[in-house]
């Protein structure tokens, strides 16, 4: 009975609120296909264009895999998701980084139980790890008023499936939070973006021990869109203070750098994956 009322009370909602695609305005969908379509392709390593992920310390950059250029129609769907309540998108951007996870999954599988870290030296307790910890970047507390709740949280529990149906075991667990007065990223340039998160960042310690299940738990950041890297270089920084191991980082969309294609160039072979060591960024 349910499942005949259903397309009866979804045409109702939508003449009493109007809903069209964010990224094209085609009417009466919520994401159209060609929309959608940007958002299928396998994730890409984008870490060298963001300027703030460079450690300065001879360490690689922390990895991260994008799906798709922050412009356009995804960008569009990315705002309307996040900053114009439109929870509706759930599914599309969840489902697209359950299927990048995947992707990601065979790289994140060989960090586990890896004795070696980025640094080069043996990580303590590395092998008595059985899976990975997936952290959401944090949201300021006046945007969490603002939007009603987290949505990054809803990718990372989506990117946490996304492994676990590679065979990877994996949970999602909110371990950041961001403390004091922190201004809107939107606007910022590379190097106000890190002076805006300097030290802001903080580790949950009861919700890490709690959802971490051993010693120095592996952690793979998830985020919407990666810009200049200050959030993640500040997420990294947090969770290593705090004994654990990133392994990388997955994200909806990256910035273009200035001059580059907007597809990146799929060619250019990305740098191998280490598991971090203990040292934290520069």
């Amino acid at each position: 009975m349910t499942e005949h009322l259903l397309p009866w009370l979804r045409d109702l909602a939508r003449l009493v609120v109007p809903v069209s695609c964010p990224g094209c305005g085609l009417p009466d969908e919520t994401c159209c296909a060609r929309c959608a379509e940007a958002l299928g392709g396998a994730p890409r390593r984008v870490e060298a264009g963001a300027p703030r992920l460079d450690r300065l310390d001879g360490v690689s950059p922390l990895p991260v895999w994008a799906l798709v250029a922050y412009t356009g129609p995804v960008r569009d769907l990315v705002v309307a998701w996040k900053d114009r309540a439109r929870l509706d998108l759930d599914r599309q951007l969840a489902g697209a980084l359950r299927r990048a996870a995947a992707h990601v999954a065979p790289s994140v599988a060989g960090c586990v139980g890896s004795a070696s870290g980025r640094t080069g030296g043996p990580a303590p307790g590395a092998g008595t790890r059985r899976g990975v910890l997936v952290v959401p970047a944090p949201s300021s507390a006046a945007a969490r008023r603002a939007r009603g709740r987290e949505p990054v949280r809803v990718l990372a529990r989506a990117v946490a499936r996304g492994l676990s149906d590679a065979g990877v075991r994996a949970s999602a667990a909110p371990v950041l939070a961001r403390r004091g007065r922190v201004r809107d990223q939107v606007g910022l340039g590379s190097r106000a973006r890190g002076r805006n998160l300097a030290a802001s960042v903080v580790v949950r310690r009861r919700t890490l021990r709690r959802c971490a299940g051993g010693p120095r738990p592996l952690c793979l950041l998830v985020d919407d869109v990666l810009t200049t890297g200050a959030t993640l270089a500040a997420a990294e920084r947090a969770l290593e203070d705090a004994g654990c191991d990133v392994v990388g980082a997955l994200v909806v969309a990256a910035t273009p750098p200035p001059g580059a294609r907007s597809r990146g160039d799929p060619a250019r072979p990305a740098p191998p994956v280490y598991r971090a060591g203990r040292s934290g960024i520069a």
